[in-house]
């Protein structure tokens, strides 16, 4: 009895865990997928996380030491509208991509600098920004005008 007891305990540990784990990945907007940057060098698979809850807009990338190559966070600000960004507690150096409702290039700023409290604005209306790791905008050879496909994005 005292053995069942123990592995009934273990199981609603288990499912408490997969309940909690379940509840932030859907709730927190950060649920990700792999977006396709389209540039002249062809097309570019990244991993996303979403950023489209007010409180995962303002944490953004913060405080993380590193982004694994080929990953980026997209930012959805749900309207078109003028955005500015800036680097506040982000330890890694990011290049923004300042995209358009249909998810085109507006512009870009590249190397931005950890911890700047300097502003960084969209040169215009946008309604997505993705963040990648500095000098990947260069890798890709992304330029204005170029298209960033993922199902956020219509």
């Amino acid at each position: 009895m005292l053995a069942s007891l123990k592995q009934n305990k273990a199981v609603l540990f288990i499912i408490a865990v997969l309940v909690v784990t379940a509840y932030f990945v859907f709730t927190s907007g950060s649920q990700g997928a792999t977006a396709t940057l389209t540039t002249a060098t062809g097309e570019h698979a990244i991993e996303v996380e979403i950023a489209d809850t007010d409180a995962s807009r303002e944490t953004g990338l913060m405080n993380r030491s590193s982004m694994p190559a080929n990953h980026g966070m997209l930012f959805d600000f749900k309207q078109t509208r003028p955005v500015a960004m800036w680097m506040k507690n982000t330890i890694i150096p990011l290049d923004m991509l300042f995209l358009d409702e249909r998810g085109r290039i507006v512009n870009i700023a590249t190397n931005a600098k950890p911890y700047s409290l300097d502003v960084i604005p969209s040169s215009g209306p946008v309604r997505y920004v993705l963040e990648l790791n500095g000098g990947a905008a260069a890798r890709y050879g992304a330029k204005a005008g170029d298209r960033l496909r993922h199902s956020v994005i219509p």
